[in-house]
């Protein structure tokens, strides 16, 4: 929690994109003494008295509009509020709820809105694109107990009652979405592993809890669970149908669709052993444990027996005109490092190609005091953009400070002059000092609706400029003095309108920057995609007087030189806008340097989607904190989709420039190891630790893909509710339609791939030490141990750790086992030994196999082994790596292992002995007749001999 929170005065709340923050003690003790109301401005999701305020759902732009979607969500709210009460025992329900109307409707009675937004909001409400899906998920891509990003409703799922026959009730659903979102909890069951094996050999259903019932279906028939495993697989066209009327109540992870389901799994009715994700994730610790611990629950008492929630209340927002306004430090230090030149650059490229049009304008210069440099002014053609460029500030005042609040003052005087109010409004603040007096314009910017966003220049601004962005929903960005920098064009090129409308707004192909030598050139091919082409423009800034020579040619060979770009000599920038929609394929740039000395050469390409059909590819940056104490790591994430489809098998590289210093290259990857939790889902990540100086650290994302089929992953990305393939009612079998496929088909295929450079912001490092360190960072947790029985052995795979974290090669591997679960959870030294002494961990990121005999194991292990509580042969494994330094990383997730006879060849051995045992005692009874029949014969018979004897005796 960041101080704020620690002190009482904000709830922890999620937000997408904009990290906690950590503000200086001046704005903190100025902060304290603000109202609640004024607080509440400047954030989002509140938890207050119980209740969830400030939930925002926000329509894309291009739902068509329907009278009935509104009051669906109203209803699907009002009845999780209920639900979400009774299943957290009487502690949480959702209390005003903003739902956000897009322009594209026809305009009612709607409140304008402030800083509510389609990129901001918790719940997105959107179609697919192309082929019709309805998946209800949540897209969460963090560790557990760590908040997702965003729920995402389809306007068919809220308006097609036959789906909750599917799904369940929308209410229901919605919670089941809710814990993902805010308490960071994992789906209970597995579409790949809907089964495993137990003790005494029982094969169960991946579930939670382990009480609910029903049968195997195989093709749509009963069969017995026999008949649907083949080999330990699960036979394909077999599943288990649940019946539709149960006693037990958990779990709501699992499948909140049925009547009985009302409580999450708690430590008591959780399924450890099942092989799911919440397990996986989360240690083996219930839903329930892990929302407990949340801090929503450490701060909340359930309300009295006799009090009942309110139902949730509604507000409906609506954006109003676009404003944005551009506040642009000409203050002394501007005019060093070539500042105020390449901000002139990045802002003139930002007016003419970057911002919508219909969109109004602003533009303030600051240094001691402010100035309006041009008021409210509409884009509608290329001559306003020409005419608003014209207005950007083109010197520096010599000697004077900057103070930023005038600017910003200024700024919000300008924009209320167009509708007497600034909500809704964007101020872009730009600046490369500052006084450090923020906290005297803190309290107005937060009451004025408008988000701002930051974009430090040079290493010498003051530490709270930052404050300005967190308090308001705004982007944090931070542009080096290096000429090889491209990081102002990068940070107002990633300023984009929020709507989510993707089909207006430009995206950044390419942005390279490069010190070239006299009579050197540098050359760049970039790819324009079927997803792009219109309004495609190419970008040449140089360092010193002069253009470079400029050849373009496009895919088809045609080429364009220096004369065909629009050059302004005076602000050394020339552009290019592709007549029409540019060429599909590559299209390669040469820039040679004319100069009499070495300078930086820059290059930035943006276009815009050609079909109205087809979503461009985007990509989306960012950091998992903004604010970092050494020696704790920062995750990066890159976000790679097409429309809502993840995209797979792309190269994704980090650029982190410091301050101070040169820039790190990083890959990330998007394998299910690491810092990436899962495998496949476009969701590219990696840790980053290599800090070597402390201060601002800007995070930029080059994204290639060469020329090839875009495989689709095997199910929608994020945690979502399951799709339910029938149920048992009355004895009778209910099966519903068979879930759609998705794959290859569900995107075009490109016959060429795609380039896309985004920044990622910035974040601040504190506490890195100055030289040389003793190695403080252990190997990473390994999160994807698996075992897979191969007759009498076992056979463990995972992804290798490095010696830090996800990176370079770990020293050795520490596999331990046990019969007890709890054992090897809590107490993992303890836990018997695996010899793995000639395993030799492989560099990060490799695929490791190990075999294990049990057998192996020494009689004094296999007498602890005995002597441990478990059922049937079943035991459990876990791993760890350990680097050079001995540093230990945490133990990963727990699998289990079962060595068993064959189900099918056990019952039969057994058939067959009782067959036998039958046999043999019938006939043991039938010799034991005849035996007694032959003593009574040979007696009857020496007793009549006998008699005859005596007779002729006597005679």
């Amino acid at each position: 929690m960041n101080e704020l929170g620690s002190l009482g005065i904000l709830s922890s709340m999620p937000k997408r994109n904009h990290p906690p923050f950590v503000c200086s003690l001046k704005s903190l003790i100025f902060l304290v003494i603000l109202s609640p109301e004024l607080l509440l401005l400047g954030t989002s999701l509140q938890l207050q008295d119980n209740a969830y305020n400030g939930l925002l759902f926000a329509i894309h732009p291009r739902v068509y509009e329907d009278q009935n979607l509104v009051p669906k969500i109203m209803g699907m709210i009002t009845e999780a509020s209920s639900y979400l009460f009774n299943a957290t025992k009487r502690r949480v329900y959702f209390g005003n709820v903003k739902i956000l109307i897009p322009d594209t409707w026809k305009a009612h009675n709607y409140s304008q809105a402030k800083r509510e937004s389609y990129e901001k909001a918790n719940i997105i409400i959107a179609d697919w694109y192309r082929k019709r899906r309805d998946d209800p998920y949540t897209l969460q891509y963090k560790g557990c107990g760590e908040e997702g990003q965003y729920i995402h409703f389809t306007p068919n799922f809220l308006l097609n009652d036959n789906l909750t026959a599917i799904y369940g009730s929308r209410g229901r659903v919605f919670v089941h979405e809710w814990a993902h979102l805010r308490w960071g909890v994992f789906d209970e069951y597995n579409n790949e592993k809907p089964f495993y094996v137990a003790g005494h050999n029982q094969v169960k259903v991946t579930r939670c809890s382990s009480d609910l019932t029903g049968i195997f279906v195989c093709e749509k028939n009963t069969c017995m669970q026999e008949n649907c495993i083949v080999d330990n697989l699960f036979k394909e066209g077999c599943m288990f149908i649940h019946n539709n009327t149960q006693n037990a109540t958990a779990s709501i992870m699992y499948m909140q669709s049925l009547s009985s389901v009302v409580e999450f799994c708690n430590a008591s009715t959780h399924n450890r052993e099942a092989p799911n994700l919440q397990n996986q994730m989360c240690s083996l610790r219930s839903a329930w444990e892990v929302i407990m611990d949340s801090a929503d629950f450490r701060e909340s008492l359930p309300l009295a027996a006799d009090v009942l929630p309110p139902p949730p209340t509604f507000s409906f927002l609506r954006t109003g005109d676009r404003v944005i306004c551009l506040v642009l430090d000409v203050s002394g230090k501007m005019g060093e490092a070539d500042r105020l030149f390449r901000l002139h650059q990045a802002a003139e490229f930002y007016l003419l190609q970057v911002v919508e049009t219909h969109t109004y304008v602003v533009i303030v210069s600051f240094s001691s005091q402010g100035l309006i440099r041009a008021l409210p002014r509409q884009i509608r053609n290329h001559k306003d953009r020409r005419q608003l460029a014209s207005a950007l500030p083109t010197t520096v005042v010599a000697n004077a400070g900057a103070n930023i609040c005038s600017g910003l003052r200024m700024g919000l005087q300008a924009i209320e002059s167009l509708h007497g109010n600034a909500y809704g409004s964007t101020i872009i603040l730009a600046s490369s000092g500052g006084d450090g007096n923020i906290s005297n314009c803190l309290s107005t910017m937060i009451n004025s609706g408008s988000t701002i966003h930051t974009i430090a220049l040079g290493p010498f601004i003051t530490e709270n400029l930052e404050e300005l962005s967190t308090l308001t929903g705004g982007l944090k960005f931070f542009a080096s003095d290096k000429a090889s920098s491209n990081g102002l064009m990068d940070a107002f090129s990633r300023i984009s309108s929020g709507t989510g409308d993707i089909f207006r707004q430009p995206v950044q192909l390419d942005s390279s920057s490069e010190i070239v030598d006299i009579h050197q050139h540098i050359s760049r091919t970039v790819t324009v995609d079927g997803s792009v082409g219109n309004n495609t423009v190419f970008l040449v800034t140089w360092q010193t007087s002069g253009p470079p020579d400029i050849v373009l040619q496009d895919p088809n060979g045609k080429k364009y030189f220096t004369e065909d770009f629009n050059t302004n000599p005076g602000w050394r920038s020339s552009y290019l806008q592709i007549p029409e929609t540019a060429k599909t394929g590559y299209w390669t740039c040469l820039l040679n340097n004319t100069h009499s000395s070495p300078q930086a050469l820059s290059m930035a390409v943006s276009s815009r989607a050609s079909d109205e059909a087809v979503p461009p590819v985007t990509v989306t940056a960012h950091v998992s904190k903004d604010r970092i104490r050494f020696p704790h790591p920062v995750i990066i994430y890159a976000d790679v989709k097409q429309g809502f489809y993840p995209l797979l098998k792309a190269d994704v590289t980090a650029v982190i420039e410091p301050e101070v210093g040169e820039p790190v290259r990083l890959e990330l990857l998007d394998d299910g190891a690491g810092a990436d939790i899962i495998k496949n889902d476009g969701i590219y990540s990696r840790y980053f630790f290599s800090f070597t100086v402390n201060g601002r650290y800007s995070l930029k994302v080059h994204v290639h893909q060469e020329s090839h089929i875009r495989r689709q992953p095997n199910s929608i990305p994020g945690s979502h509710a399951m799709y339910v393939p029938g149920y048992i009612v009355n004895g009778n079998i209910w099966m519903n339609a068979p879930k759609k496929p998705t794959g290859d088909g569900d995107i075009q295929v490109q016959k060429w791939g795609f380039n896309r450079t985004t920044s990622g912001g910035s974040f601040t490092v504190l506490d890195a030490p100055a030289g040389p360190h003793l190695d403080v960072f252990p190997p990473c947790r390994i999160i994807n141990l698996e075992a897979i029985r191969k007759e009498e052995e076992i056979i463990l795979s995972w992804t290798a750790p490095g010696d830090d974290f996800d990176q370079g090669q770990a020293a050795s591997y520490e596999i331990r086992m046990s019969k007890s679960l709890q054992k090897i959870r809590d107490d993992f030294r303890s836990s018997i030994l695996v010899n793995v002494s000639k395993l030799i961990p492989q560099p990060s990121g490799s695929r490791e196999t190990f075999l294990f005999t049990p057998a192996s194991l020494t009689k004094q292990q296999q007498q602890q082994l005995d002597r441990e509580r478990g059922e049937g042969s079943s035991f459990y494994l876990a791993i760890r790596a350990l680097d050079e330094a001995s540093l230990k990383g945490p133990v990963s997730n727990i699998v289990q292992a079962a060595l068993f006879v064959p189900r099918n060849t056990s019952s039969v051995t057994v058939r067959e002995f009782l067959i036998l045992r039958g046999v043999l005692a019938a006939v043991g009874l039938i010799a034991t007749i005849c035996l007694l029949i032959f003593v009574a014969h040979c007696t009857f018979s020496r007793k009549k001999k006998s008699k005859r004897n005596n007779r002729t005796k006597l005679l």
